[in-house]
């Protein structure tokens, strides 16, 4: 009974190919023409099939068995596990190959024809929507314009409602038409403004292009080390840019957490004084840094006296030539003050020799005058 639920993989097969009922199983058929398939086995090898050794290079099967592949159970001996059930194909010839690649592609055509409705109903339902949103950017635009008449009608149902008389009426809607004038001249005066600025930013648009087509010329015009600096350079510009622009974002960054931090602190007492502390403690730090400094400043008491000494000369003499100076500067300003009073004293007896001249002229005058 266990013989017939056999798989027809697992059934004896001769040398020539052909199994016990006399037909050739699936997928080997004798190949046309005067060519003979060797099917003799090496020496040394085992009947296919048995346990005696693998199958042979010429055999049916392509796969060897093992001993291994056939595990012992306390019930004894199993049999060997299958990946698959019934009758497969041995030999995996060009006609196999050619079926699964028509499978594939057939496949494949399936899926890009599926892809391509895909892609025709989504092409359709985006220009429906392109269609539907031109549509309602219109309608949005009525509506809009249905508000303000909606809301104009409603505002002369409340002045009917309240009995308001025509000539408030009249007054309401020369104030708002006086209004929408001056607002449509600001409007007019925003837009001439604004031509003018669009115009001034094309001319300075024009002059930067002119601008580095200028310095594309001049960069042509220099030699070839100078240009090869110029490219070091403008790559570090670049660099330090780039640097500066991740240095600023980390700097803002900073100041945004300081300023949070100061607001935290700015709400708590406790943070005020650790603050507080903490700077006196700082200033106590900088304090003790001096004051050792100052310490490995001061030598022995003996470079100490010559270091004052020194200094002591060194004072005396400023202060000698000091002297010096003060008293050249004395004389000077003696000798300028004698120069003072006697130019003093020559402006005097010019002013008394020239008043004694025009008193002369006057009498002369005067005589004359009674002559005539």
């Amino acid at each position: 009974m266990a013989s017939n639920h056999k798989s027809s993989a697992a059934r004896p097969v001769s040398r020539g190919g052909v199994g016990l009922t006399g037909r050739p199983p699936s997928g080997i058929r004798p190949l046309s023409g005067n060519i003979r398939v060797a099917t003799a086995m090496p020496p040394g090898t085992a009947r296919p099939g048995s346990r005696g050794g693998p199958i042979g290079t010429g055999g049916v099967l392509s796969s060897q068995i093992k001993v291994a592949d056939r595990p012992v159970t306390q019930q004894g001996l199993t049999g060997m596990k299958t990946g698959m059930k019934g009758p497969q194909r041995q030999i995996l010839d060009k006609s196999y190959y050619l079926g699964l690649l028509r499978s594939k592609i057939s496949e494949l055509t399936t899926e890009v024809s599926k892809l391509q409705k895909e892609i025709e109903m989504y092409n359709q339902e985006n220009s429906v929507y392109l269609s539907y949103e031109k549509r309602a950017e219109t309608l949005a635009v009525e509506i809009k314009e249905f508000q303000g008449q909606l809301a104009d009608y409603n505002m002369l149902v409340d002045k009917l409602n309240t009995n308001t008389e025509m000539e408030e009426v009249m007054n309401d809607y020369n104030m708002l038409k006086a209004q929408n004038d001056r607002e449509t001249q600001s409007m007019d005066v925003i837009f001439t403004e604004r031509q003018a600025k669009e115009k001034q930013m094309r001319s300075v648009e024009e002059e930067i292009e002119q601008e580095k087509q200028a310095a594309d010329d001049i960069i042509k015009n220099m030699s070839l080390e100078n240009q090869v600096k110029y490219l070091e350079m403008k790559a570090t510009n670049e660099k330090l840019l780039q640097e500066l622009d991740t240095l600023q974002q980390q700097l803002d960054s900073q100041n945004m957490k300081k300023e949070s931090m100061e607001a935290e602190i700015a709400h708590s007492q406790v943070k005020q004084e650790a603050v507080l502390l903490h700077e006196k403690l700082y200033e106590l730090e900088y304090h003790r840094d001096q004051m050792i400094a100052e310490d490995k400043s001061i030598g022995s008491p003996m470079e100490e006296r010559e270091k004052l000494l020194k200094q002591v000369k060194d004072d005396n003499q400023e202060i000698a030539s000091m002297e010096r100076q003060l008293t050249d500067i004395k004389e000077k300003i003696n000798q300028f003050n004698e120069e003072i009073r006697q130019l003093d004293m020559d402006l005097e007896e010019h002013q008394d020799s020239t008043n004694y001249g025009w008193k002369i002229i006057e009498k002369n005058t005067e005589s004359f005058k009674k002559q005539v």
